[in-house]
């Protein structure tokens, strides 16, 4: 499949991947037990977003002078219409992880780990699942149809249960474990295992991490179609959905104070959901723009919030 990326460039995004993860490990506090600030989460958040714009202009700036002023444009338009769709589905993955945290009751101080082995973990399984659907679309063009229509039922499931938050104590996969292993019946620090009268326990913390985990899987499911609905690149699908990733630690600290604010913005993923389905489906007969789908993509999110805020402060 064509892409833009050459070996060198893939070379400099795996580098800097390494390096945003050692600075979320060593600089965000990522191997202590520490309660992060709204200050603090609001400030990497910030980084976060700025590294991955400056990504997208050294990206702009390098196909100028290589492959002209319109590929440059495309591409890095593509970067930010498929940055701002993972950013905004990953809201909707932000707030599972703060129900799985309500139900175990996992102090802000303990979420930390939990959180960035997710956030390994999601790095490792959307890189393998964006190289597979890059083959997939490549060998079987059809494919994108059957994404668009997949994200058109998700989108209408998402309308549906908007109201709905799932039963965690149902889980098949939390029961198995209990079933299977012994637990203890309180958090052990930060610790996933411990030894009791030479038993070897789980803790709460490792049934958290299971479940963000699987949440990782249930989202990497829908938003990676999203992103190959905007362009069919490898390069810009993976790089601009690591770079929202890379965030979402950050992110989720920030939303954990403000969650309660944005109640309607389910709706509004809904919207954007149904919006690329359609897009897929009809793309053999309207073509819609690049810009005009990152225009509808942000006026949507825009909105959604807007109309969260107005609706919070009403009830208040």
């Amino acid at each position: 499949m064509e892409s833009v990326g050459t070996w060198w460039m893939w070379g400099i995004f795996a580098l800097i991947v390494v390096v945003m993860l050692a600075a979320d490990l060593f600089l965000f506090n990522g191997g202590k037990q520490h309660k992060v600030s709204l200050k603090e989460a609001a400030g990497w958040s910030v980084a976060w977003v700025s590294a991955a714009l400056l990504f997208n202009a050294g990206l702009w700036w390098y196909l100028k002078d290589t492959a002209g002023i319109g590929i440059a444009n495309e591409k890095a338009t593509q970067f930010l219409t498929g940055y701002l769709v993972e950013k905004s589905l990953a809201v909707d993955n932000v707030f599972v992880w703060m129900m799985v945290f309500s139900f175990f009751a996992v102090p802000l101080e303990l979420q930390r780990r939990v959180l960035l082995y997710g956030i390994v973990g999601a790095i490792v399984m959307r890189t393998v699942m964006i190289f597979t659907g890059s083959w997939l679309i490549q060998e079987f063009h059809w494919i994108l149809y059957l994404f668009g229509a997949f994200l058109i039922v998700t989108g209408i499931k998402m309308l549906w249960f908007a109201e709905h938050d799932p039963d965690l104590g149902k889980n098949p996969v939390i029961r198995g474990v209990r079933n299977h292993y012994p637990i203890t019946e309180r958090l052990e620090g930060e610790r996933f295992f411990v030894t009791h009268d030479g038993v070897r326990h789980a803790t709460p913390l490792l049934l958290a991490l299971v479940l963000v985990e699987i949440s990782d899987v249930i989202f990497a499911v829908d938003s990676i179609p999203a992103i190959f609905a905007i362009t069919t690149d490898p390069f810009i699908v993976l790089t601009s959905n690591l770079f929202a990733i890379l965030g979402l630690r950050a992110m989720y600290f920030l939303l954990a104070d403000l969650g309660d604010r944005f109640a309607l913005l389910k709706y509004g993923l809904a919207a954007i959901l149904l919006f690329i389905g359609t897009k897929m489906l009809i793309v053999e007969w309207i073509k819609i723009p690049i810009g005009i789908s990152l225009g509808v993509i942000a006026a949507i999110l825009t909105l959604s919030v807007i109309l969260s805020l107005r609706h919070t402060a009403k009830q208040k």
